[in-house]
């Protein structure tokens, strides 16, 4: 697990390095600040007629696993 603190605005943040399992973020490893419970992963979709100024994403929830080291998310597949 690694572990950093910065300098944010005056007030030391600490960030941990976390991984994803399952969905499309599987393998991902991210740093984290508080041990959020749940992580909103986005992904692109492309548009059929770019000329519209839209932009489409799909949304995947991530929840936190509870258990040893490290720091895990599991794909939440059931979250619509």
């Amino acid at each position: 697990m690694s572990e950093a603190l910065e300098q944010a605005g005056g007030l030391s943040v600490a960030w941990e390095t976390a991984e994803l399992e399952g969905g499309p973020a599987d393998g991902t490893r991210i740093r984290v600040s508080g041990r959020p419970r749940v992580l909103q992963v986005t992904a692109e979709c492309p548009l059929e007629n770019p000329g519209q100024d839209v932009q489409v994403a799909a949304v995947y929830v991530y929840r936190r696993k509870h258990g040893e080291p490290p720091l895990r998310y599991a794909w939440d597949w059931a979250t619509p």
